[in-house]
């Protein structure tokens, strides 16, 4: 279905207000990005986090009269006559198709390697995780996923007792239990990240014995994890260190990430309580915390 989009270019102070008349004229959709491309991941709870320089993007059924949409626009006090907008046409495209030809095989570390699941693996005798995201985070392209993945390719994940704590689409803890691990718990709050690493880990081949799923509220209280990933935020990561450092065994190896360059001195300072750190590693304005358990 063919779709038409106009963009105003405003300030965060009054992005929500002129979102709000966009929703008011019949936008399906209503969407606020960064107008210098810095996106914000943490907003605080309640809070719709936005810039200093903010596009808002509304989009409508290409049959709309956007003329009669800018009218009804500049009569509000926020815009006026001749505020700034653009108004374009989207192609009528398969973008489910076009994302999937555009997300290719990775590679991480020098044995590892992310495959979508509609490709084929560039190395087959590789360590070859096939993926479908599905309706989960988690496909190897972010840097916070890609610190992790080369992190786990680095040890030597023979019979190891994995918990993957914020497990998404699964890609880390089935890299894990493919990379070696004996077994693996993985945790997150949306059921439907469960279902999606359920479906990743039978694409893989991993029997159910091996990776146990669980919402937090279900969670085995008894595993001591000789690996602990967790890629989330540092909001959760400062608020629930004791839990996560609870589930590793001494002599147990962590690996945090999900966090950017400025937040890395705070949670190093929190972990420091029960583990010994080693140097923080960084790809792009993201970095990973590792260490094991005293």
């Amino acid at each position: 279905m063919p779709w038409i989009q106009i963009r105003i270019n405003t300030t965060g102070e009054q992005a929500e207000t002129i979102g709000d008349h966009l929703t008011e004229t019949g936008a399906v959709s209503v969407t606020f990005v960064d107008a210098q491309d810095t996106p914000v991941f943490e907003p605080l709870p309640g809070e719709t986090r936005l810039w200093g320089d903010t596009d808002v993007i509304g989009l409508y059924d290409a049959i709309t009269d956007m003329k009669l949409i800018v009218n009804l626009l500049e009569a509000q006090p926020e815009l006026g006559p001749g505020f700034t907008h653009k108004v374009e046409a989207l192609e009528d495209k398969d973008w489910e198709r076009e994302w999937m030809d555009n997300f290719k095989p990775m590679q991480f570390g020098k044995r590892l390697w992310i495959c979508p699941s509609w490709h084929e693996a560039p190395e087959p005798e590789a360590v070859n995780v096939l993926l479908d995201p599905g309706l989960a985070f988690g496909t190897g392209t972010h840097p916070t996923t890609a610190l992790c993945l080369e992190w786990l390719d680095s040890l030597d994940m023979s019979e190891s007792q994995v918990v993957d704590f914020g497990c998404g689409s699964g890609i880390l803890a089935v890299a894990a239990l493919k990379l070696g691990a004996k077994h693996c718990v993985g945790i997150d709050i949306d059921p439907q990240a469960l279902t999606a690493s359920r479906d990743n880990a039978g694409r893989n081949g991993i029997e159910e014995s091996r990776f146990e799923l669980f919402l937090p509220k279900d969670q085995p209280t008894d595993v001591q994890a000789d690996v602990l990933i967790a890629n989330i935020l540092a909001g959760p990561l400062r608020e629930l260190a004791p839990v996560i450092a609870s589930l590793v065994k001494p002599g147990g190896k962590l690996a945090l990430s999900g966090l950017l360059l400025e937040q890395n001195e705070e949670l190093r300072e929190i972990y420091s309580q029960w583990f010994d750190l080693d140097d923080t590693a960084t790809m792009e304005d993201w970095c990973r915390i590792t260490g094991v358990k005293r």
